[in-house]
């Protein structure tokens, strides 16, 4: 089976698990050109598929490692690309410390939709270990990521990120210049952790940016008030909803909430 015919055929056996591959080689040169990596840098592609972002990558770099779960994938990748450290396994379970090898890793892909948010999380978990990433995903995603307050796709997803990253959106990808053909157009962005971390309890904030959203159109109030003492807020912040505030303002409100434990609940 010639190396067309090897892609023909996994291409269609793969397309149930929403899987797609780039045809067009110069959207993965532009990806590597956003994401400012340069050589020497530490680099993770994550799921390189058939390689396109890869011998993007390539270009500018000798080697680099990659996460690849699909076994007939990572053969392919070894076969064709040498030079790429590939770690056979899934991305959401991979030690990255050993990858990072005492310094920060820049992270590339063109992650799976149906696996976005599982990946964007796992980045951010493991943020002081990342000095970048520049990812491809669906459009609709990318929007939320990069949201202003006051918009509909503001919400959960935008303020946990954009807390402890500087998240940009690059450029919008037609979903033409894909193999199968997905039903939605995907897009480019990158994020960037911060240097320090705007709150000390990053998971308690979290949480509260989750009950906070957690119907919009409910009023701060609402949402917060059995699960925190607002006690120390002010009455008209506690009438906006959570999508008027800025993230600075979102992270302001979390310093004066204390929770409320089952026992002041009695």
């Amino acid at each position: 089976m010639t190396k067309v015919e090897y892609k023909h055929t996994h291409i269609a056996a793969k397309k149930k698990l929403g899987q797609n591959f780039l045809t067009d080689r110069n959207i993965p040169r532009k990806i590597v050109r956003e994401s400012g990596i340069a050589p020497g840098d530490r680099v993770l592609e994550i799921g390189p598929g058939f390689g396109a972002l890869s011998t993007a990558i390539l270009e500018v770099m000798p080697s680099f490692t990659a996460v690849e779960k699909d076994h007939e994938l990572a053969a392919f990748i070894r076969q064709e690309h040498p030079g790429i450290d590939l770690i056979e396994g899934d991305f959401l379970k991979v030690p990255l410390e050993p990858i990072a090898d005492g310094g920060k890793i820049a992270v590339l892909g063109n992650i799976p939709y149906s696996i976005t948010s599982p990946i964007l999380f796992r980045l951010l978990d493991n943020r002081h270990l990342i000095s970048s990433a520049t990812l491809m995903m669906q459009h609709e995603v990318a929007l939320r990521l990069a949201a202003e307050p006051g918009t509909k796709e503001y919400g959960i997803l935008a303020v946990q990120m954009q807390a402890f990253c500087d998240v940009k959106y690059l450029f919008k990808v037609g979903r033409a210049v894909f193999k199968p053909r997905p039903e939605v157009d995907s897009a480019v962005i990158r994020m960037v952790p911060r240097a320090e971390d705007p709150v000390a309890d990053s998971e308690g904030f979290r949480t509260f940016v989750r009950c906070a959203f957690r119907q919009r159109r409910k009023t701060l109030l609402n949402n917060l008030k059995d699960y925190y003492d607002t006690s120390e807020v002010k009455e008209e912040t506690l009438k906006l909803r959570a999508e008027a505030l800025t993230i600075s303002e979102l992270i302001s409100l979390f310093s004066l909430l204390r929770p409320v434990s089952p026992a002041d609940k009695r």
